[in-house]
C-alpha cells in the first residue's frame, strides 16, 4: 500500500472564524446603517450642513462605545456562564466520577457507538481528560465556540468605527440636497460589499450575503429618510 494511504489528511475549516468573524461583521454593518441613517434622517429634515455631519460624527462615537460595552458584556456573561458550568463538572468528576463515566459513555450511544465501544471511548477520554471531554461532548464548550470578551468589543468597536467613516466621509464631502442620494448609494455599495466579503469569509452564497446586508440597510434609510422628512416638515 502506498504511503500516501498513511498520510495525515490536511482539511481547512471555517469555523474556527465564527467568534471574530461575528464581532467584525455585526460592527461594521452597524456602523454603516446607523450612521448613514442618521445622516439621511437629520439631511432629509431640511438641515445645514454642518449639523449633519455633527449629527453623524456623535452617531459614529456612541455607536462605537455602545457596540464595544455591549460585546464586552454579552461574551462575558458568556464567559462566566461557562466557567460555573465548568467548575460544577469539575466538582461532579471528583466525587461522581463513575456516574459522569456512564453519562459520557450514555451520550456516545446516542451517537451511534454500541455500549460497550462507548464505554471505552468514555473511559479512555476522561483517563487523558475528564473535564475536557464532559466540557465538551456534555456541555458543548470547546475553543472553538469560547469568546473572548476584550477581542469582541475591540473588533466590534473598530469595526464599528471603520463602517460609519464611510457615509460620514460621503456626507462631509458633499453638500446641500445631494447629501441624502450620496450617502444612501456609497452606503449600500459598502454593505453590499461587506455581506459578499462576510459571506465569502465564513464559505457561504457571496449574493445571499450581500442580498440580505443591502436590504435592511436600505429599509433603515428609507425609513429614517420618512421620519426626517415627516418631521422636519412639522418643526419647520
Amino acid at each position: 500500500m502506498s504511503t500516501d494511504a498513511y498520510s495525515i489528511h490536511s482539511e481547512t475549516h471555517l469555523v474556527h472564524r465564527i467568534g471574530w468573524l461575528r464581532a467584525a461583521v455585526l460592527g461594521a454593518n452597524d456602523g454603516i446603517v446607523s450612521t448613514a441613517s442618521i445622516l439621511v434622517g437629520v439631511a432629509s429634515s431640511g438641515a445645514a450642513h454642518q449639523p449633519i455631519i455633527l449629527a453623524g460624527l456623535a452617531g459614529l462615537v456612541a455607536g462605537a462605545m455602545s457596540m464595544a460595552a455591549g460585546e464586552y458584556v454579552s461574551v462575558s456573561s458568556q464567559t462566566d456562564t461557562e466557567q460555573a458550568d465548568l467548575a460544577r463538572e469539575k466538582s461532579e468528576l471528583e466525587v461522581n466520577w463513575d456516574n459522569e463515566l456512564e453519562e459520557l459513555a450514555t451520550i456516545y450511544e446516542r451517537r451511534g457507538l454500541d455500549p460497550q465501544t462507548a464505554h471505552s471511548v468514555a473511559r479512555q477520554l476522561m483517563e487523558k481528560d475528564a473535564l475536557g471531554a464532559h466540557a465538551r461532548d456534555e456541555l458543548g464548550i470547546t475553543e472553538v465556540s469560547t469568546a473572548n470578551p476584550i477581542q469582541a468589543a475591540l473588533t466590534s468597536a473598530a469595526t464599528f468605527t471603520a463602517g460609519a467613516a464611510l457615509p460620514l466621509l460621503a456626507a462631509v464631502f458633499t453638500s446641500g440636497w445631494i447629501v441624502t442620494p450620496v450617502v444612501t448609494v456609497v452606503s449600500l455599495i459598502v454593505l453590499a460589499v461587506l455581506g459578499a466579503l462576510g459571506a465569502q469569509t465564513g464559505g457561504a452564497s457571496l449574493w445571499k450575503g450581500a442580498a440580505r446586508v443591502t436590504f435592511w440597510g436600505a429599509a433603515a434609510m428609507a425609513v429614517t429618510a420618512g421620519v426626517g422628512a415627516l418631521f422636519g416638515t412639522v418643526v419647520g
